[in-house]
C-alpha cells in the first residue's frame, strides 16, 4: 500500500507576482528605506511604537522576538508579495510598469494596502494620470499625526522613482 500523493500549494515568490524587472526595482529600494536600511534581528518599536523587526517587519512581531538572517529574507519577500498583491488588485494599470509599481508597493509597504487603495494616487494611477499619481506621494508625510524628515525623504525618491519612464 503507498501513501497518498498530496498536492504542494505552489510557493509564491516576489517575480512570479510583480515580475523580474519590479522586483529587482522594490526589493533594495524599500530595504533601503524600511529601519534605515539596517536589518535587526531583534525586535524593536518603531517611532509610532510598533513592534518591528529585521528591515521594516511588523505582521506577528512581539518584544523579544528574535529573528535569523536568512528569516528577515524570507520575510521581506513575503511581505513584498503580501503589499504587491493588493496594489495590483486596485490598480491594475501598474502591471508591466516596474518603476510605478515599485514606487506603489513602497508606498503600500508603509501606510498599508487599504489606505493605499484608498488613496488619491492609486485613483489618479486608475484614471492613467500618471504625473499626477506620482505627485501624490508626496502628501504621505506624517506619522504620528506629524510631519517625519524621513517620510518626507523616502516620499520624493518615491515620486522621482514613479516619474521615471512614464507611460504615454
Amino acid at each position: 500500500m503507498t501513501a497518498p500523493v498530496t498536492k504542494r500549494r505552489p510557493v509564491k515568490t516576489l517575480v512570479g507576482v510583480i515580475g523580474a524587472a519590479a522586483a529587482l526595482i522594490v526589493t533594495p529600494f524599500v530595504s533601503g528605506w524600511e529601519s534605515g536600511g539596517k536589518v535587526y534581528l531583534k525586535a524593536y518599536p518603531d517611532i509610532v511604537g510598533v513592534w518591528t523587526i529585521c528591515g521594516g517587519e511588523t505582521l506577528g512581531v512581539k518584544p523579544g522576538m528574535v529573528e535569523t538572517v536568512e528569516g528577515c529574507r524570507v520575510r521581506e519577500e513575503q511581505a513584498l508579495i503580501r503589499h504587491a498583491e493588493p496594489v495590483l488588485a486596485c490598480t491594475p494599470a501598474l502591471r508591466g510598469r516596474p518603476n510605478q509599481l515599485s514606487a506603489a508597493i513602497s508606498l503600500a509597504y508603509n501606510i498599508g494596502t487599504a489606505a493605499y487603495c484608498r488613496s488619491t494616487v492609486a485613483r489618479l494611477f486608475n484614471a492613467g494620470q500618471w504625473a499626477a499619481a506620482c505627485e501624490g506621494f508626496l502628501a504621505w508625510n506624517r506619522a504620528g499625526g506629524r510631519v517625519v524628515q524621513g517620510l518626507v525623504n523616502r516620499r520624493r525618491a518615491e515620486r522621482a522613482l514613479c516619474l521615471k519612464e512614464l507611460p504615454r
